[in-house]
């Protein structure tokens, strides 16, 4: 009886030992660096309307209605469409959060693979949907985003001092 308690303790440790490199794997979060690249790959590939009245605000180029929801999510309190325009860094600060969220939703999806997430919170930034950017204009955003993000990864980082 001992013997076959033993036993199965034993077996319930390897088999938890074993599973647990993947349950790591399955559960990293996305890394600040990968943030960073995406939220300035999605800065770079913003569409430039030439309108300086077109309804859309930041470098990132966001409608106020998504704005109010993503600030209360982000800082918890609405930002008015000036305020999130007239501050870069409150801007990129909310660009963030919700760049960490969508990315982070797509490595799960994906099976953590990078160029497939940011395909995935690319299309999404710009329709909404994870799915369906694979012609035209979106197709075309899609890629310049994706392309931005790698070059972007590719920059050496600044030495910590």
């Amino acid at each position: 009886m001992i013997k076959k308690t033993i036993g199965l303790l034993l077996n319930g440790v390897i088999v938890t030992f074993g599973l647990l490199p993947l349950l790591v794997q399955a559960q990293q979060p996305v890394s600040d660096t990968q943030v960073a690249a995406m939220v300035e790959a999605l800065r770079q590939a913003a569409p430039q309307t030439k309108n300086p009245n077109d309804g859309y605000y930041s470098e990132w180029q966001v409608k106020p209605e998504t704005l109010k929801g993503w600030s209360r999510t982000c800082l918890k309190r609405e930002l008015t469409p000036m305020q999130f325009e007239n501050s870069p860094a409150i801007a990129r600060q909310v660009v963030s959060c919700i760049t960490r969220r969508e990315l982070t939703n797509q490595f799960r999806t994906t099976n953590n693979n990078e160029i497939a997430s940011v395909r995935g919170a690319a299309c999404w930034w710009m329709t909404g949907s994870y799915i369906g950017c694979d012609k035209g204009f979106t197709a075309d955003y899609v890629q310049k985003v994706v392309r931005f993000y790698q070059q972007q990864l590719s920059k050496p980082t600044a030495p910590q001092s």
